[in-house]
C-alpha cells in the first residue's frame, strides 16, 4: 500500500517532502538534495527501499509498503566529532515517535538501535554530507514476517504491539520528534542528549553485554557514555573500555 503523501503534507505545511515509490536508498536521495542546497528538514521517503543501507555496509530490509523508510537533511551547527550525539538524539525521537504512534515502549541499544521485546525495529544512521547531516532512519512497521537469516533478531510494530500502524501518523510523529531533539541539542548541547539517552536506555548503564572489540570479544558491565557519545564498559578486572563502534549484545 502506497503511503498516503496528501494527508501528511496537510498536517506538515510548508515542509518539502519528496517520496516515490521505489528507490535503491533514501540516503543517496537525500545526498543529492543536500548537495542541492536543499533546506534543513527536508524529508525523503520511498514506499520500497532496493538497496538499503545499514551501518558498517550492512543492508536494510526494505519490504515494499510495510514500512517507513526515510532520511531527513538536516542543517546542524556539527560536525563529524558531534555525530555520534546527533545519532543518539535520531534515536530519541524514533523511540518517542513509535511510543505516539503506536504506544509502544521501545529500548535503546547503544549506539543507533530501536528495540522491542529484545528484537530489533529500527535503525539510524548519520552521515555528513558537506554542511548537512543526512540523518536514515528505517522503521519495521507492518511486517509479518521477516527473511530467515533476521528473523530471529528483528521485529515489527505490528508484530509487537498486535495491530497494524498508521504510517502516516508515524512519519509525522518522527518529522516532529526529530525537530524536537535536534532543538534540544542545538539549543541546550550534547549534555543534555546524554543525559536523555541514558534515562531512555536499559544499555546506557548497569547492563551486562558483550561486545567484539579488536577482533576479540569481551564481557562486561555498561558504565555510562562519554562526553562524545561513546559507551563505557567495565571489565570485572574494573579496567574500563570506550567502545566506539556498535555490535553491542547482551551478556
Amino acid at each position: 500500500m502506497r503511503l498516503d503523501l496528501g494527508w501528511v503534507r496537510q498536517r506538515m505545511p510548508g515542509r518539502f517532502i519528496e517520496w516515490s515509490r521505489s528507490t535503491a536508498s533514501t540516503m543517496t536521495d537525500a545526498a543529492r538534495l543536500a548537495r542541492a542546497g536543499c533546506a534543513s528538514g527536508t524529508v525523503i521517503g520511498a514506499d520500497e527501499q532496493t538497496a538499503g543501507i545499514g551501518r558498517h555496509g550492512h543492508s536494510w530490509h526494505s519490504e515494499a509498503g510495510l514500512g517507513l523508510y526515510t532520511s531527513m537533511v538536516l542543517r546542524l551547527p556539527v560536525g563529524a566529532a558531534d555525530l555520534p550525539i546527533v545519532m543518539l538524539a535520531l534515536g530519541l525521537a524514533t523511540q518517542e515517535a513509535i511510543a505516539e504512534a503506536a504506544s509502544l515502549a521501545p529500548d535503546l541499544r547503544w549506539p543507533n538501535d530501536v528495540l522491542l521485546d529484545g528484537k530489533k525495529c529500527a535503525g539510524i544512521m548519520a552521515v555528513l554530507e558537506g554542511d548537512a547531516v543526512i540523518a536514515g532512519i528505517g522503521i519495521n512497521v507492518n511486517h509479518t514476517f521477516f527473511p530467515p537469516d533476521i528473523e530471529s533478531t528483528a521485529t515489527s510494530l505490528r508484530i509487537a504491539g498486535g495491530k497494524t500502524v498508521s504510517r502516516e501518523e508515524l512519519l509525522t510523529a518522527l518529522i516532529d520528534a526529530v525537530d524536537g531533539c535536534c532543538k534540544i541539542l542545538v539549543e541546550e548541547g550534547s549534555g543534555a542528549v546524554l543525559r536523555m539517552f541514558v534515562r531512555a536506555s536499559s544499555y546506557a548503564q548497569g547492563r551486562r553485554v558483550c561486545v567484539e572489540q579488536d577482533g576479540k570479544m569481551i564481557e562486561g558491565t555498561t558504565c555510562g557514555l562519554t562526553s562524545s557519545g561513546f559507551l563505557l564498559v567495565r571489565q570485572d578486572d574494573g579496567k574500563e573500555l570506550t567502545i566506539l563502534a556498535g555490535g553491542v549484545r547482551p551478556a
